[in-house]
């Protein structure tokens, strides 16, 4: 097309018909970089992760991820919350630095503190006053320690992993949770990552606000009905981040606290304790 114009401004016989032809080709440029920039911005709102399953993915599921991802306050706003602070089921206290991968992780009935890195598997673990120093206890240590942050976590933050590594999203329906809300319904599943790749979920999505109201767990993916049926609802504001917490069935995480700053001292010193 360009190509096409120039040469009708080099057989041009005037000034005014060579400065209109020039300004067409100007235009275009201007637009064609427009449009360019437009769609870099879209695909830069919610990119996923490396090794999501965009393949066999739904493009539909995938754009109600993007929306989900954009009504708890945008994947700006997650990708520079750095320090994430909760209860789980009355259980354990985790704080996760999001930026290093470090966790601490409590667990008072048993007297057991891990300090961990789940990038790496290292770290150091007290048991009743004592720490461990035999290295085959670390090493199973630190292997339990990132899976009850795997699964903890979940609990806290799946809508924002919807789009992680491994994981595979489909449409499945419109439907209605169980205290009727209207709601869109994606299926995910996994590619062999976690400790139980086998697992599957339905995820409900609310027409009316985009965001995630109820999750269906499946032991099996393959299985026809779902193992439990939970909630996902009283989202409260975390500095412009909308988590779930303290819901309506009483379970799930508690005592959710989003920092932006938090001493080193919280993931190698056993002794550390939160000061307000």
């Amino acid at each position: 097309m360009f190509n096409y114009l120039i040469s009708l401004a080099l057989k041009a016989k005037n000034l005014n018909s060579i400065i209109l032809v020039i300004s067409l080709i100007a235009v275009g440029c201007e637009n064609g970089q427009d449009k360019k920039e437009s769609l870099s911005e879209i695909s830069d709102i919610n990119p996923p992760a490396s090794g999501f399953d965009s393949i066999n993915s739904d493009p539909k599921a995938i754009a109600w991820a993007d929306a989900t991802m954009k009504a708890m306050g945008g994947r700006k706003k997650w990708d520079n919350t750095r320090y994430l602070a909760w209860n789980f089921f009355d259980r354990r206290d985790l704080i996760w630095d999001k930026y290093t991968g470090n966790v601490r992780i409590e667990v008072p009935q048993d007297s057991i503190i891990y300090l961990t890195n789940i990038n790496d598997n290292t770290g150091k673990v007290r048991i009743k006053g004592r720490q461990v120093q035999e290295s085959d206890s670390i090493k199973n240590l630190m292997k339990r320690a990132k899976s009850i942050w795997i699964n903890d976590s979940y609990w806290l933050v799946m809508p924002f992993k919807l789009k992680d590594s491994g994981v595979t999203l489909n449409y499945l329906r419109e439907d209605t949770t169980l205290i009727g809300a209207q709601s869109h319904v994606l299926g995910l599943t996994f590619n062999e990552v976690g400790d139980t790749p086998n697992n599957g979920y339905e995820i409900y999505i609310t027409k009316s606000d985009s965001l995630v109201k109820q999750w269906a767990f499946f032991g099996n993916a393959a299985q026809d009905s779902a193992s439990a049926i939970w909630p996902w609802d009283n989202y409260q504001n975390y500095n412009g981040l909308l988590l779930s917490a303290d819901r309506s069935d009483g379970l799930g995480p508690h005592d959710v606290q989003v920092y932006e700053s938090l001493s080193e001292e919280a993931f190698t010193d056993f002794d550390w304790k939160m000061t307000e």
